[in-house]
């Protein structure tokens, strides 16, 4: 006897929405179950996990603050994975941006004005993209998997970063810490009163909303999503699939590396070692949870903002690991991609005789 899948006629489009509905579900009852097991009381750490960020006013602040790079990035990813195009690398992305955009702060750290943040964000972009483009280029030039070329990307940006910030970089009148001058003054993004959140936050939604509008309302998004769904049909139609690689790439290295720049100049204020709690991979589970669709992104975004504060919160009321937040996540994941699976697939038995049940 055999199990195998076998592809539905037609996905139910009501499954296509409930599924991260049943995923959540799922991830919930499932970390209440490793939560007994570890010996703490799961009502307790469930309420701690996914309740309490958002029962006072500095839990919200955070879970916004934390909100904006999962968006910022989602949004680009989510692109990106409805055009088949996979670049699992925007934590190296999100951290090539920081870098080049802290040139400015670094090296010019006299000039304060509006420009020079400008001009660190617009350095973000750019940070970003020409790190996503070396496997754009190996894909379409060579055909080399773009998964494993973004991803081993990841490693050398985090190795490029820790190097900078412990050797050429270093701030003079740092105590000897791995860390970067101060950023200060106009090379800081503004905040919204005396509280955290800051103008990255609406970057972000505006972005998740233009996008939201090429998608549904341009060509380029026909184009997005013609190439996802149907290869060959694209072709017939004249989409090229290399120039599709490219913009995807860009896009979503783009945006990253501007999470980067205002994760750095928004929340951190310098360079150091570790300036990102894997946003870049986190942002794939928001993609997916948000159905690919920028609108939905920002639902997904906000949800795993509060996972990252719940994480925090358990680890200091219950002592469990800090990596909580990251098993959580990882179920998530697991859980939509198996409803997803499901969706278009079914289980079916074969028997040995090669009849089926």
């Amino acid at each position: 006897m055999q199990l195998i899948l076998e592809k539905r006629a037609q996905a139910s489009r009501l499954m296509h929405f409930a599924s991260p509905v049943l995923a959540i579900g799922l991830t919930v009852i499932l970390g209440g179950l490793i939560f007994a097991a570890m010996g703490q009381p799961p009502l307790k750490a469930l309420y701690l996990y996914f309740i309490d960020p958002l029962t006072n006013l500095w839990s919200i602040e955070e879970v916004l603050v934390k909100a904006a790079p999962l968006v910022l990035i989602g949004v680009g990813l989510s692109v990106t994975f409805r055009a088949n195009v996979w670049n699992i690398g925007a934590e190296g992305q999100l951290t090539a941006g920081a870098l080049l955009g802290s040139i400015i702060p670094i090296f010019f750290a006299s000039w304060q004005s509006p420009l020079a943040l400008l001009v660190m964000l617009i350095l973000g972009m750019i940070g970003g993209a020409l790190l996503a483009a070396i496997p754009a280029f190996l894909k379409v030039r060579f055909g080399v998997n773009e998964i494993l070329t973004s991803l081993m990307l990841v490693y050398i940006a985090h190795l490029l970063l820790d190097w900078l910030v412990r050797g050429p970089w270093k701030d003079p009148h740092g105590y000897n810490f791995p860390k970067s001058v101060s950023f200060e003054g106009w090379q800081l993004i503004p905040t919204f009163g005396d509280g955290r959140v800051h103008l990255g936050l609406v970057i972000a939604l505006l972005i998740a909303l233009l996008l939201y509008w090429v998608m549904t309302r341009t060509i380029k998004g026909f184009e997005v999503r013609v190439i996802g769904a149907a290869p060959r049909a694209g072709a017939f139609a004249g989409f090229s699939q290399s120039r599709m690689v490219w913009f995807c790439f860009l896009l979503s290295g783009g945006l990253a590396g501007l999470a980067g720049i205002i994760e750095v100049a928004g929340t951190i204020g310098q360079l150091q070692p570790n300036i990102s709690p894997s946003y870049g991979f986190t942002a794939i589970i928001v993609a997916f949870l948000g159905r690919l669709n920028p609108i939905g992104v920002i639902f997904a975004g906000l949800l795993l903002a509060v996972s990252y504060i719940g994480g925090e919160g358990v680890q200091i009321e219950l002592g469990v690991s800090d990596k909580t937040a990251q098993v959580f996540q990882g179920m998530l994941l697991f859980f939509i991609l198996m409803c997803d699976t499901l969706i278009h697939y079914r289980l079916r038995l074969l028997k040995g005789n090669g009849g089926a049940q």
